[in-house]
């Protein structure tokens, strides 16, 4: 072991804190994208005492690592001064931060090396475990508390700019929202349309892809599935676990994809790289003249995904008709009316791509300050 490298038994202890005066906190849970997220868990009847306080700038992990594909749910917590968390988790926190800087120690938990050590100790037969002990047998690098703030700085820098550019991508999507909104909703008149105008399907606006991809070209950042693509039309996020065989579709930039399981979570996603996608994830490719931004505001709407839930089958896990969903109704513009939407929408498009291009290199950058974490010196 290199001489700085240290046991972080050293440097953290168990929180045991418990919600015994039954205090009104908010509840939370934890993500594979290692962060704290509000939970969804119903606690009705549920005895909150059992429950654990967190307080900011302690730390929880999920000991059971074999639910979670390849990652280990673990995060900093920030969001608030206090909040409750399952017992299922486990609270620490920092003996000393002068010791130990909290966020370079969640930047070490970030590293996808982290990730393997952890599911390689795990241990179970039912559900394999990462317990306490294990934890405290990590080993990471702890230079001078000075060397650690300042790597922290570097990383804190990178994080802001996708998190400005990701601001900007989101207020670029409102305004084309915006311009749909404006030229294709308000003030139409579904019995007196514009000249030239009419009352189609979605088939006459895309078709579904038929392109294949081998899953050889597969990665964590270019495969999706039901899965990694986040509800109320909040885009994608990276796999957790890849995929070695099966037949899958390839998507490209401006297609439009949903997630064809439980549509009343509206999955739905405009491309902006290459990749290929599950079976269970719907790929639209637009036919000619229509421009991909109109198709996908078309299907990002409430009606729509009220109308795909009204045509699936099954229960407990709704699945949409294909067919069923190629009959929606829509609105056809004229040819010159969706050529100036087409020149608005790729001008905010090539904005979205060029931030997106930025995020991309972005984290790059940010994952090869984390890789380095194992050769920082004091």
């Amino acid at each position: 072991m290199k001489s700085n490298y240290k046991p972080l038994g050293k440097y953290i202890q168990p929180v045991v804190g418990r919600n015994n005066d039954l205090g009104d906190l908010p509840l939370v849970g934890l993500s594979i994208q290692k962060k704290s997220i509000p939970s969804i868990a119903n606690t009705i009847g549920t005895d909150m005492s059992t429950y654990r306080i967190i307080e900011k700038n302690q730390f929880a992990y999920g000991p059971v690592t074999s639910r979670n594909g390849d990652k280990i749910t673990i995060a900093l917590f920030t969001d608030y001064e206090k909040a409750l968390i399952s017992q299922a988790y486990i609270p620490f926190e920092l003996n000393d931060s002068n010791e130990l800087e909290p966020e370079y120690l969640m930047m070490w938990f970030c590293r996808p090396e982290f990730d393997r050590y952890s599911r390689f100790k795990s241990h179970g037969s039912a559900r394999e475990i990462f317990d306490w002990e294990e934890m405290c047998n990590t080993v990471l690098p702890v230079p001078h508390i000075t060397n650690q703030r300042e790597i922290v700085k570097e990383y804190n820098i990178i994080q802001n700019r996708i998190k400005l550019n990701e601001q900007l991508i989101q207020k670029l999507e409102e305004t084309a929202q915006a311009i749909y909104r404006e030229w294709f909703v308000e003030g139409i008149d579904l019995e007196n349309l514009p000249k030239w105008w009419r009352i189609g399907k979605v088939d006459d606006l895309c078709e579904y892809s038929n392109k294949r991809i081998s899953v050889k070209e597969f990665n964590f950042d270019n495969y999706i599935l039901i899965e990694n693509m986040l509800q109320n039309r909040a885009g994608t996020t990276q796999a957790s676990s890849l995929t070695n065989s099966g037949s899958f579709t390839k998507f490209e930039i401006g297609n439009v994809l949903i997630s064809n399981i439980v549509p009343y979570f509206k999955k739905i996603w405009l491309s902006n790289f290459n990749g290929g996608c599950s079976n269970d994830v719907l790929c639209f490719t637009t036919k000619k003249n229509i421009p991909s931004l109109y198709l996908y505001q078309t299907l990002e709407k409430d009606n729509f995904f009220e109308y795909v839930m009204a045509g699936s089958k099954g229960t407990k896990m709704p699945r949409g008709a294909k067919k069923w969903i190629m009959n929606y109704s829509s609105i056809i513009p004229n040819t010159e009316i969706l050529e100036r939407f087409s020149e608005t929408g790729e001008a905010i498009q090539k904005n979205i791509q060029l931030k997106n291009e930025e995020n991309q290199k972005l984290t790059e950058l940010k994952d090869l300050l984390l890789s380095k974490l194992a050769t920082v010196e004091n």
